[in-house]
């Protein structure tokens, strides 16, 4: 029986992954498993792999990628990155990917359940009552209604954690320094500053991720700060509370208590500080459960190995952590097939080599990262000109191969559309060529709208044919019986001039592509200066 692994690339799990992970790799690689926590068995595994699959227990160190000189992408199922040296990574030409959102839903819950574990003394309730003891007085609580909720990090988890609160009626407030105010306004929230948010709230949550300036950022100032009644919960990550001034403050009875998720050591150590936390009766624990949920292991997993499919495929990954495009806001996403697009329009009108391109945005998109649209623009310039696959990965190269300089022009200014993207590039015949599009409408519709100096609105479909011409009577029945009789339905056509005799710019989309010698035939009836067919590949 032939070997029908033999030329398929090799992805290697090295820890449990869910079925739907396997099946949404699919049948096109050679999936091997391996225990990651046994370091030798991970490097002979990682001798052939293309790709890795881990969860949070296998280190992929540089010593790790050492042994995998085939190795293209490192997949962390999950959101944080602690056990993946991206530093070296990168340096060995490795991909990183996580699943940043796949347990977002879980971790906003699991706060909220820490709150109300709090307010209602809920572990402690139960332990008493599964003791055989019967104690109400001794377990009164507290409502969440009207009670104030301070967020510090109002990313995508803080902001699922103050929509729901927000169903409780209570006054959400918030301090994250990167977050507008338009944006904390449609969130529901009020930005305060820090100092603000620990002395007004009455249960404070930390989502902040963990870097040298936001370790231990709530500590004993802020601890002194806050009502005797606060509760402060971390599901976030450890170290971000200073254990030991929290330890202090719960036992002085400066706040009311604390609910934990994450702590500095995991497990705490024997005669740590975090050990000392776990046995204060006014502190609610789990043992790091944020995404310890079907669904949120389900989507880690089926997440990543769709980064992975798209990786050893050459294509944008959106959930890269050390390669050019990163996380794309979904408010950018839609305009990435549209540039792509563009980018192919560029290309069959170019009559001459392209020496520069500029991808210009305008409109609401600067607010947000669109660098991206560089990427998706040079792949549509390069799809159907050069031989080998083009891919986001490889091309900035071949620009840089060709001479072609690339610049990312961006401002907010534009006046008929919301947003509108051009590509305006230098040919080597001197000349310039620019094709703008944008998208409108709920249905976010891909649309030409401008070619050179000429204005038109047409929907980009598979089949175009673009003619510059003289204006004059009767050219549009010309070309109309001709491609009539070849039996060429035009689907819809915009023709655009600047006044009557200059050139005019007629764009058709047709039904079905159109003979090299019916496009001849009808470019010299015409007597076109310009006749382009430009059949759209699919993005």
């Amino acid at each position: 029986m032939p070997n029908n692994t033999a030329t398929k690339p090799v992805v290697l799990l090295a820890e449990v992954l869910s079925p739907a992970t396997i099946e949404a790799l699919g049948p096109d690689f050679d999936v091997r498993e391996v225990d990651g926590t046994d370091r030798e068995a991970l490097f002979a595994a990682l001798a052939d792999a293309d790709a890795v699959l881990v969860r949070s227990a296998t280190r992929i160190d540089a010593e790790a990628l050492a042994h995998a000189p085939k190795l293209k992408v490192v997949a962390r199922a999950g959101v944080g990155l602690d056990n993946v040296d991206i530093k070296a990574a990168t340096a060995a030409g490795v991909m990183v990917v996580n699943a940043p959102t796949s347990n977002i839903v879980s971790a906003a819950e699991l706060t909220v359940g820490h709150i109300l574990s709090l307010a209602r003394r809920i572990p402690a309730a139960h332990a008493s009552l599964s003791s055989g003891a019967w104690k109400r007085s001794s377990f009164t609580g507290a409502e969440l209604f009207e009670k104030t909720v301070g967020i510090i990090g109002l990313g995508r988890i803080g902001a699922l954690v103050a929509a729901r609160l927000n169903a409780f009626d209570m006054r959400v407030i918030a301090y994250d320094p990167y977050v507008t105010s338009a944006r904390a306004q449609q969130l529901g929230v009020q930005l305060v500053t820090l100092d603000e948010l620990v002395a007004e709230s009455d249960f404070i949550t930390i989502h902040m991720p963990k870097t040298p300036e936001t370790t231990g950022m709530i500590a004993a100032e802020q601890f002194a700060a806050m009502k005797p009644t606060a509760f402060v919960v971390n599901v976030a990550r450890g170290g971000l509370i200073d254990e030991a001034d929290l330890h202090e403050a719960l036992v002085a009875g400066e706040i009311a208590g604390a609910g934990l998720d994450v702590f500095t050591s995991e497990p705490p150590a024997e005669g740590s500080t975090a050990q000392a936390l776990l046995g204060l009766p006014n502190v609610v624990v789990t043992p790091h459960l944020g995404a310890s949920t079907d669904e949120a292991q389900e989507k880690a997993g089926v997440s990543v190995a769709r980064s992975v499919r798209l990786a050893l495929g050459g294509d944008l990954v959106p959930d890269a952590v050390n390669v050019a495009g990163g996380v794309i806001d979904p408010y950018v996403r839609p305009g990435i097939p549209l540039v792509e697009k563009l980018g192919q329009i560029f290309s069959a009108l170019a009559q001459s080599p392209i020496t520069s391109l500029d991808v210009e945005v305008h409109g609401e998109l600067n607010n947000y990262d669109v660098s991206v649209l560089r990427l998706a623009a040079l792949k549509g310039v390069f799809t159907n000109i050069v031989s080998e696959t083009v891919s986001y990965v490889n091309a900035p190269l071949l620009a840089e191969q060709r001479g072609i300089a690339v610049r990312l022009v961006q401002d907010d200014i534009s006046e008929e559309y919301r947003n509108v993207i051009t590509l305006r590039g230098a040919l080597s015949d001197g000349s310039q060529l620019a094709i703008s599009g944008t998208l409108t409408g709920p249905k976010q519709i891909e649309k030409l709208v401008a070619i050179n100096e000429h204005a038109i609105e047409l929907p980009i479909e598979k089949h175009h044919v673009v003619m510059l011409y003289t204006d004059r009577p009767g050219i549009v029945a010309v070309y109309g019986q001709k491609f009539g009789d070849a039996g060429i339905n035009i689907a819809g056509m915009q023709i655009a001039r600047q006044a009557a005799g200059a050139q005019a710019l007629s764009v058709l989309t047709l039904d079905s592509p159109v003979s090299d010698e019916l496009l001849e035939d009808v470019s010299v009836a015409i007597d076109a200066d310009l006749f382009r067919q430009i059949e759209i590949a699919e993005v």
